[in-house]
This record gives structure tokens, C-alpha cells and sequence, in this order.
């Protein structure tokens, strides 16, 4: 099993958000109650506390990208667990800033349960996520935050 670990590289670090930017953050009660039962994988927990489910998406049937967001921090984590754990295949999780694309952090090789978690600064900033398991994969944006 994979152990865990903070985060693959953060190739920039963010700048201080500019006054009077306006956040579009989504909160952690728009995943309702039951939809995150009706992902292929559950979220493992792995970003850490504060980290609250944002957004997620099914990789088929071999698992599910998820996208956190911890308020206090600012930052988004990603993750992408396999729905059934066993011998290790080609996994990959990234994050990044849409508008920044060197603000970026990813994780991938060949795991037997998950890739990630990796994180970004993303106040203010809207991120796009990806996450891929063998040769399927899953490319989101629109979270801001």
C-alpha cells in the first residue's frame, strides 16, 4: 500500500490574492447527503482535516477522482482511488490553477490503491483537476475558490 505523504511538488508558489477579488468557493454541502455513496471509490481522507469533499467524478468503474478544499488553508487537494486495491497499475492525480497553469502539483506511477494527495494555494483562484487509472481518465474545472 501506498504510504502517505503530503504532496508531490508544487512547481510555483502563489502570489497574495489582489484586494477585492471575489470568491466563487462551492461549500462542502454541495456534494449532498448520498451522492458521494453513489461514487465508484470513497474518498479516503487522505488530503487530511479540514479538507472537505468539493467535487468528485467516476473514472468508470476503476475508481473516482475527488477534489477537496480546506477553507482555513486556501487550498485544494486531489486524490483518485481505485475502487477495488490490488496489483499496482498506472495511477495519476493533479491539480492546478486554470489561470496559472505553473501553479500545479501532481502525483502518478504505479500505486495498488490511490495517487495523491496533492495540493495548491488556490484562494481566489479557480482550479482545474484531473485523474486517471490505467488508461481511463477524468479532466474537471469550474471550482473556485
Amino acid at each position: 500500500m501506498k504510504r502517505m505523504r503530503r504532496a508531490a511538488v508544487v512547481t510555483a508558489l502563489a502570489t497574495a490574492a489582489t484586494a477585492g477579488a471575489t470568491a466563487f468557493a462551492v461549500p462542502a454541502s454541495a456534494v449532498a447527503a448520498g451522492t458521494a455513496e453513489s461514487a465508484v471509490a470513497a474518498y479516503n481522507g487522505v488530503c487530511g482535516a479540514g479538507y472537505k469533499v468539493v467535487d468528485f467524478s467516476n473514472i468508470g468503474s476503476l475508481g473516482t477522482a475527488y477534489l477537496t478544499w480546506n477553507a482555513t488553508t486556501g487550498e485544494n487537494c486531489a486524490v483518485t482511488v481505485r475502487a477495488r486495491p490490488g496489483a499496482a497499475v498506472y495511477l495519476h492525480a493533479k491539480v492546478f490553477q486554470t489561470n496559472n497553469t505553473q501553479v500545479s502539483a501532481s502525483d502518478s506511477g504505479a500505486y495498488t490503491s490511490y495517487a495523491g494527495p496533492v495540493y495548491i494555494p488556490a484562494r481566489f483562484e479557480c482550479v482545474t483537476w484531473r485523474g486517471q487509472i490505467a488508461d481511463q481518465y477524468v479532466t474537471k474545472d469550474g471550482h473556485c475558490g
